[in-house]
C-alpha cells in the first residue's frame, strides 16, 4: 500500500508515495524518493522512472489519482507489476 496521496513533507514538499503530475511532460509519477530539489518518479503502472525538479510538479487531483491507482491494479493483474 502506498502512502496517502497528498502527504506533504514539513517543508511543502510530495512525500514518497504520493502521486504527482510533472508539469513539463503533464505525466504522473508516484514519487519514489527526495534527493534536495529533485524527485524520483515512477510511473504508475511501471515502467521507466525519471527525475523531476520538485519545483516542477503539482498534487495530482482526486481524478488522476484514481486512474493511477486503476492503472497499478490493472497492471498487477496482468503480472507486469509486484509491489
Amino acid at each position: 500500500m502506498t502512502v496517502s496521496t497528498d502527504a506533504q513533507e514539513a517543508d511543502g514538499g510530495p512525500t514518497k508515495g504520493a502521486y504527482v503530475i510533472d508539469t513539463r511532460c503533464g505525466e504522473i509519477g508516484e514519487v519514489v524518493r527526495r534527493s534536495g530539489a529533485m524527485l524520483r518518479l515512477r510511473p504508475p503502472a511501471g515502467g521507466r522512472g525519471w527525475d523531476c525538479p520538485a519545483d516542477a510538479v503539482r498534487t495530482a487531483t482526486p481524478r488522476e489519482q484514481l486512474d493511477a491507482r486503476t492503472a497499478l491494479a490493472n497492471a498487477r493483474s496482468r503480472g507486469d507489476v509486484c509491489r
